[in-house]
């Protein structure tokens, strides 16, 4: 579907679409030699994943990490967003009655107490946001924590030693474009290294990764003692290594 399809279907300025693509939340599958962006069924999905959370009040930033997780799954966010929903509709199924209560209040029709007036309007935050950032969030740092917790301490500092190797090579690469043949040999490394170690991460995975690396501030922190700037440039580069895996896919 073309962008204006798109927006039409959905009930979105093509503007907004457009910004999602610039800001890497939404890209289309495909951008024709005449410039025109065509969205597959996937974007769809991941519209509608986007459109959802933004609906329950997240950031277009917050929902561009979560979706971008390695530990993503689509089918596990719509069971939460319908939580999210429910939890909601309640609220405001709980506020309409207290403004149909006041109303007749005002008409002398009954008398409300102080407590009554406020029924159904708090803003404490609904339990189920929370659940999501941790699922998409936290766990990803906590799933490489408990997996190195399980290995023997010379195989800890076998990895840690690989693991600063390929960190302190591409620190030495700051200098370079992101992607530069040195720089996508180096992150292709790092690519192989993460897949032999912590699971099959795709391409798609990989990229989510290296967005979380600039933020989430416990990465970035942890990655910049390497070389200042260096989170950032691995971001880049892992954006480029993805780019350049897809075209070669397919």
């Amino acid at each position: 579907m073309k962008v204006k399809e798109v927006a039409d279907l959905v009930g979105i300025s093509v503007r907004t679409l457009h910004h999602y693509d610039e800001i890497g939340l939404l890209t289309p599958n495909e951008i024709t030699e005449s410039g025109y962006r065509l969205y597959s069924e996937k974007n769809l999905e991941q519209l509608q994943q986007i459109l959802f959370f933004k609906e329950l009040g997240f950031s277009l930033k917050e929902i561009k990490h979560i979706i971008n997780s390695p530990t993503f799954d689509r089918k596990e966010a719509l069971i939460l967003q319908r939580k999210m929903l429910l939890e909601k509709r309640n609220r405001i199924d709980k506020m309409i009655v207290t403004i149909d209560k006041t109303i007749k209040h005002m008409m002398g029709e009954i008398q409300m107490t102080k407590e009554e007036k406020f029924a159904g309007i708090h803003f404490s935050h609904n339990p189920y946001e929370q659940e999501a950032r941790e699922r998409w969030g936290d766990q990803t740092v906590d799933q490489t924590n408990a997996k190195l917790a399980k290995m023997s301490k010379n195989e800890q500092k076998h990895l840690s030693e690989r693991w600063q190797l390929i960190f302190q090579k591409l620190a030495l690469l700051l200098d370079q474009s992101p992607d530069s043949l040195e720089v996508q040999a180096a992150i292709k490394e790092w690519y192989d290294f993460l897949n032999e170690h912590f699971g099959q991460y795709s391409l798609e995975a990989f990229n989510g990764l290296g967005q979380l690396y600039i933020d989430d501030e416990r990465f970035t922190k942890n990655i910049d003692k390497y070389g200042e700037g260096l989170a950032k440039f691995m971001s880049e580069a892992m954006s480029v290594f993805t780019v350049k895996g897809r075209g070669d896919n397919g």
